[in-house]
């Protein structure tokens, strides 16, 4: 799967993950391994008919970078204004793009791209240089202190480390390189599902995240619960 699916919104993240596994011939596979985690809800009300699904209890895909949720849970509460890069994440970081040419992601679609001189077609030039200076301050992610590159231990990529150091001065962040843990995608992978790291889903039912530790859940597709909204 691409990228690009976390930045074009829930209902279409969702739905093209569902045709994909949709797509799974019956008979020739023991389980569908989905390698996300809660990541902009796309996730939610997913389902197979004839196989189980298995997923990580994760808020973000980060979380799989780092090992499990617990640590995960202790860089957020000592870092909150994170920004994280891996090898990964910096070389296939290209928007997804529409029928029409143009970008799908969520900044796209909010508007987020215009130039000035686009803006000026639309507004006072009082207007448009606000506009422009409070969209780009939203952009850069004011809030965001440190930018955390993730080395998983696979090789050495200097040049994309150099990129990541490069991306942490350009905006005046504090840079770190912090140690990555593969053992949460190995044991995806490898079939030991322990049940606080990951949710094993029976055919034909969903998943729905909880807003608590577990993070998702089983439930039984169309129940009327709180965490279905």
């Amino acid at each position: 799967m691409k990228k690009g699916l976390h930045d074009v919104g829930q209902q279409r993240m969702s739905r093209s993950l569902q045709e994909e596994i949709d797509r799974i011939p019956a008979g020739e596979y023991d389980a569908v391994l989905l390698g996300y985690g809660l990541c902009n809800m796309g996730i939610r009300q997913l389902y197979c008919e004839h196989l189980p699904m298995v997923v990580t209890r994760a808020h973000d895909c980060i979380t799989m970078l780092l090992g499990s949720k617990e640590r995960y849970q202790e860089y957020f509460d000592e870092e909150p204004g994170t920004f994280y890069r891996s090898t990964g994440w910096i070389e296939r970081d290209s928007p997804q793009i529409g029928a029409d040419g143009k970008s799908l992601s969520v900044m796209t679609q909010l508007g987020f791209n215009q130039t000035y001189e686009e803006l000026l077609t639309k507004f006072s030039p009082d207007n448009a240089r606000y506009i422009f200076e409070t969209m780009n301050e939203w952009a850069d992610a004011t809030n965001y202190k440190r930018l955390a590159y993730i080395d998983m231990g696979i090789g050495e990529f200097p040049l994309l480390e150099r990129q990541a150091k490069d991306e942490a001065e350009e905006k005046g962040w504090r840079y770190e390189t912090m140690q990555g843990d593969i053992s949460l995608l190995q044991s995806l992978v490898d079939g030991e599902w322990n049940p606080d790291k990951f949710l094993v889903v029976p055919p034909g039912k969903t998943i729905v995240p909880t807003y608590q530790e577990d993070i998702v859940r089983v439930e039984e597709r169309g129940a009327d619960s709180p965490e279905a909204q």
